[in-house]
């Protein structure tokens, strides 16, 4: 039986630019600046994104990546981290 995937979501906020989920989602998870501005899109026009989908521990990890980057020092009343979520595929 293969194992059971999981997407990590990035959920939307108003408290972070889109530079900084560019820069966050080339630097934690080595894709390319056209799919970082993808990912920014998409979560900005539809409130979330998929990340990546993987395995449960995996997908965990990613999620704590995301939720571990800080506050966007571009805005001031950013006062967190972005959050995201893991949810079976």
């Amino acid at each position: 039986m293969p194992p059971s995937l999981y997407h990590v979501v990035l959920l939307d906020d108003n408290q972070h630019t889109f530079d900084y989920v560019i820069d966050m989602l080339m630097e934690k998870f080595s894709i390319s600046e056209e799919k970082a501005i993808e990912h920014a899109m998409d979560v900005h026009v539809n409130g979330r994104t998929i990340v990546m989908t993987c395995e449960k521990p995996h997908a965990e990890i990613c999620r704590d990546r995301i939720e571990g980057c800080g506050p966007d020092p571009r805005l001031p009343k950013s006062k967190g981290s972005m959050i995201a979520i893991v949810e079976a595929a």
